[in-house]
């Protein structure tokens, strides 16, 4: 009875030294949840759109898209005659390690200087651009795309950032612009073509926090359809937003975000509603499908990076950045949710102080997302 005594209070002592967490499982001591924290906006530092901040951001698509190793392909090749490099298989968007990550540091670069034409290194973007936007190497990229085994190749993230591409240039009262818009054409018109074929037979829309969602996607091809006048493209992309998420309620944002995300999915759904409603029923449909953003006191947690060197988990900066876009977005068109902007403010000044300077895995491609973002955030 003695021993049975000792034996209860050691299992009582070692139990009281176990740590649980909310949901009473058990963690070890290298297992613990560390919950991420918004901080006040007071002490929060975030970087306005200015040419000190393009001067430096400028250095990362400049570091990368002509960096050919290296590379993710993502090539389905039918023989051996397809196994070439990537500079020859893509001549203008062969650097950044993939293609789509190519393709938006070409916009990073047409955007910022665009914004800044004094910038410090404007002449070097300049030469940059009418060097690797040439006819011939558009012309290959469109052969790419042409491809018995390239009908998905980059669908739809990299087809939104290219559209994306062209309509900056499209926008942009420059005759180097102008020049390059044209170049670029073809391309363009071959993705435009891709969306009209594809949107229709997409039975239900892809909800995930990666390349393939399906609202991100359309979020960049409908500012697209706006800005060049392309009627169809636009008209399409309302009705198949309508058909994937007019019903939708009561997102549960609270599940994000998953361990790779860079997309909110609940947020780039509001992202592409905001766009294609009016004011009247987007109001509607948001009270229905995230009451919770109308609150002044509405929070989301920071995504936390473990590991700036991992391709994968420094996912969670872009997801900083693309939430944060979505956000300021929302609250540049209707002032009513100004609030919102204090959470973006959190998500930008997690991640940006980590962006210049970093590892390639982040480098090669979350300087386009701070830029969206901070571009967003400027945009009245």
């Amino acid at each position: 009875m003695k021993n049975y005594a000792i034996y209860l209070l050691l299992a009582l002592l070692f139990s009281a030294c176990i740590d649980k967490n909310k949901d009473g499982v058990i963690l070890n001591s290298e297992e613990k949840i560390s919950t991420p924290t918004i901080l006040p906006t007071k002490e929060l530092v975030v970087p306005s759109f200015t040419i000190t901040e393009a001067n430096k951001l400028i250095a990362l698509p400049l570091h990368c898209v002509e960096v050919e190793y290296p590379n993710k392909l993502g090539q389905t090749i039918a023989n051996v005659s397809d196994l070439k490099p990537p500079q020859e298989l893509h001549p203008t968007f062969y650097g950044c390690f993939d293609w789509h990550s190519a393709v938006h540091g070409y916009w990073s670069m047409v955007t910022l200087l665009k914004s800044f034409p004094d910038l410090e290194e404007a002449e070097k973007v300049r030469q940059l651009l009418k060097g690797n936007i040439t006819a011939e190497n558009i012309a290959q990229e469109v052969l790419y795309f042409e491809g018995k085994y390239s009908k998905s190749f980059e669908r739809t993230y990299g087809w939104a950032w290219l559209l994306k591409l062209a309509e900056t240039l499209n926008t942009w009262d420059d005759p180097m612009a102008q020049e390059l818009a044209v170049i670029l054409q073809p391309l363009t018109d071959v993705i435009v073509v891709k969306y009209l074929e594809f949107l229709p037979k997409l039975v239900y829309p892809i909800r995930v926090g990666e390349h393939t969602n399906t609202a991100f996607g359309l979020a960049f091809a409908y500012d697209y359809g706006i800005s060049a006048g392309h009627l169809e493209l636009k008209t399409l992309i309302e009705i198949r937003a309508m058909d994937f998420y007019a019903n939708d309620s009561q997102c549960p944002i609270e599940w994000e975000p998953s361990g790779y995300d860079f997309l909110s999915p609940c947020l780039e759904e509001i992202d592409i509603m905001r766009r294609i409603l009016d004011p009247i029923s987007f109001k509607e449909w948001l009270h229905n499908f995230m009451p919770q953003l109308a609150k002044d006191d509405f929070s989301l947690a920071v995504g936390q990076v473990k590991d700036r060197t991992d391709g994968k988990l420094v996912h969670l900066d872009g997801l900083n950045f693309s939430r944060a876009w979505v956000l300021y977005g929302l609250a540049n068109q209707y002032p009513e949710f100004g609030h919102l902007k204090r959470v973006a403010n959190s998500h930008i000044a997690y991640s940006y102080p980590n962006l210049v300077g970093d590892s390639y895995e982040g480098g090669h491609w979350l300087g386009s997302f701070a830029i969206y973002a901070l571009e967003t955030f400027t945009d009245k």
